[in-house]
């Protein structure tokens, strides 16, 4: 059975802390996210040397639920290392500068790093000719990999991402669709089997970067009961 990457989101000061976290969860996961807004200063090259997994840098402004609140120059030239340096992938944000997003998509054209373009709601779900749209831009975009993250109300707001995670297979473009908050969290499991290209999730429970995120390891734990009952049937 196909499924999803899972991916550990972790804000952490430096370089070392996130290789100290690492380190306890790296059976559950095939991606680091290193959000570099939570640390002091953007430690990239130490995280590349330091960390063994495939790297994920998001630099994630506090427009968009981050941390990093100076210029845009500053806040993408950490991302044009981590390109240089052959991350695995950087996250740019859907709302931010389609500029400054061509800079890094040049960048990458003489590197293996693929761009994750991201859309989040804080709020809700919006509606599905708006989540169209947003699909519709991403397609746009020229990024690899689109990210889709809304908060969902009640549990037709999970069918109605679904529904868009189809539309994304059936134009053959990667897509991470699911919602956050308590009644998103089960979406973040689903989306693994259902086309999704990665779910997130936290080191542990005190420690989650978004509402309603699971632990790696509970995710890590859901996949395998899951598979299991499915290789029973």
């Amino acid at each position: 059975m196909t499924r999803g990457k899972i991916c550990v989101s972790i804000a952490a000061q430096d370089a070392k802390s996130v290789s100290a976290q690492v380190r306890a969860i790296a059976d559950c996961v095939d991606v680091v996210e290193v959000r570099l807004d939570a640390m002091a200063e953007p430690e990239v090259a130490k995280c590349c040397s330091l960390l063994q997994k495939p790297l994920l840098f998001t630099n994630r402004p506090l427009w968009e639920g981050g941390e990093f609140a100076g210029f845009e120059d500053d806040r993408i030239a950490p991302l044009f290392t981590a390109i240089e340096l052959q991350a695995a992938y950087v996250d740019f944000e859907l709302r931010a500068d389609p500029l400054l997003r061509k800079q890094l998509l040049q960048a990458m054209e003489s590197a293996p790093t693929r761009m994750i373009v991201s859309w989040h709601d804080f709020k809700s779900t919006p509606a599905d000719s708006d989540l169209e749209d947003i699909l519709q831009q991403m397609l746009k975009s020229g990024a690899h990999i689109g990210k889709i993250v809304t908060t969902a109300a009640e549990k037709t707001d999970l069918l109605r991402l679904i529904k868009l995670q189809e539309k994304a297979l059936a134009k053959e473009f990667s897509l991470s669709c699911f919602a956050m908050g308590e009644v998103g969290r089960i979406s973040r499991l689903a989306t693994l089997y259902m086309g999704g290209y990665m779910s997130y999730g936290a080191v542990n429970a005190s420690q989650a970067t978004a509402p309603g995120q699971l632990s790696v390891r509970q995710l890590h734990a859901l996949c395998e009961q899951f598979e299991k009952v499915e290789s029973e049937d």
